[in-house]
């Protein structure tokens, strides 16, 4: 069993606090996403559970030991990092089995994890080739070949495909979580790519200036932000917000409309709809189209509503012409509501 428990971990630099009290399970077996922008505190914290630096408080347990105390080789753990790091002067067998010659293994445990993991990434025709004879996504399968040789309790990853391009991100993200569930090893990834995360996790943590804003299914993410923040990160393009002031039996103004909202509140709330659960109607949101993107499937149309930019995802048979005054509703079930002052989920 590798389960991980952060428990109450604070991290400061000095008189800056990268984070904030953080508490976190991770189940033994489950795929983990740390997603958010750069400078939240994902990598900070993954370098805390891989013992690369040291919480200013809290604890750290792993499969129910408790190892923020010991050193990054006694935890049961395996790191991919961003850049490949592998050794050009050795051949994909040597890299892959190279931390298990560090840890003097016999030779045919060494040959027989070796080949495993290599067959796991698809490199086993590799094996014999040196790593500059690779192209950087193969440098890639290796790097996590070679974490997965060492059949760790859990493995961290740190934005390991952030340096392939396109095609390869997406190539790679399809093998990765069906690799890791076949080596039933719990997974913890840090990424800023809200696709990734999206494709990737069981659950993901949204982080935010050094906290965790929500823990939850990737789906549950997406329908249901627990805060502003996950609401306008998550998504492409995210949630237009727009203003909302009440009139009195669960009513809602929303520019110039009335809209059926949270019936035990009095206060100002915002308004909030993804862009793809708009439609255009007879009666609605008042827009005027201000940029129109063709993209194939869709039309992505800017508009402006009461001198917000508003986000709405057409279907591409409509005829939308920028300065064009269109009608739009959104569908009742996926409108949101957050508090203003706490920037929190309202029922």
């Amino acid at each position: 069993m590798a389960e991980i428990q952060i428990k109450n971990i604070a991290k400061n630099f000095g008189s800056y606090q990268a984070l904030h009290d953080i508490n976190l399970t991770i189940a033994d077996q489950e795929f983990m996403v740390l997603l958010g922008a750069s400078g939240c505190g994902k990598s900070t914290l993954l370098r805390i559970i891989a013992g690369l630096e040291t919480a200013t408080t809290g604890e750290v347990w792993i499969g129910g030991r408790r190892v923020d105390h010991l050193s990054p080789k006694d935890r049961g753990i395996s790191m991919v990092f961003q850049n490949y790091a592998v050794f050009p002067h050795l051949t994909v067998f040597e890299n892959i089995g190279f931390g298990l010659r560090m840890q003097k293994l016999p030779d045919d445990e060494v040959t027989r994890r070796v080949e495993r993991t290599a067959g796991l990434m698809h490199i086993d025709q590799l094996l014999k080739r040196y790593s500059g004879e690779l192209s950087g996504g193969q440098r890639q399968r290796v790097a996590v070949a070679r974490a997965l040789a060492m059949e760790p309790d859990v493995i961290l990853m740190d934005e390991p495909l952030s340096n392939l391009d396109a095609l390869l991100r997406l190539e790679m993200r399809a093998e990765l979580k069906g690799v890791l569930a076949d080596s039933k090893t719990t997974a913890i990834y840090v990424t800023h790519d809200q696709v990734e995360a999206m494709s990737l996790a069981d659950r993901i943590s949204v982080m935010h200036q050094g906290r965790i804003v929500q823990a939850a299914t990737p789906i549950e993410v997406y329908r249901n932000p627990a805060a502003e923040f996950v609401a306008g990160f998550i998504g492409n393009p995210p949630m237009n917000f727009l203003p909302a002031t009440p009139s009195g039996d669960g009513k809602w103004q929303v520019a110039g409309q009335v809209l059926d909202g949270p019936t035990s509140r009095s206060a100002p709330l915002q308004f909030a709809v993804r862009p793809e659960d708009i439609r255009p109607a007879d009666s609605g949101l008042t827009a005027t189209a201000k940029v129109v993107e063709p993209l194939g499937a869709h039309l992505l149309v800017t508009c402006e509503v009461e001198g917000t930019m508003f986000r709405a995802v057409l279907d591409s048979d409509l005829t939308v012409h920028v300065g064009d005054q269109l009608t739009l509703a959104p569908q009742p079930d996926r409108i949101r509501w957050f508090d203003p002052e706490t920037t929190l989920a309202v029922a």
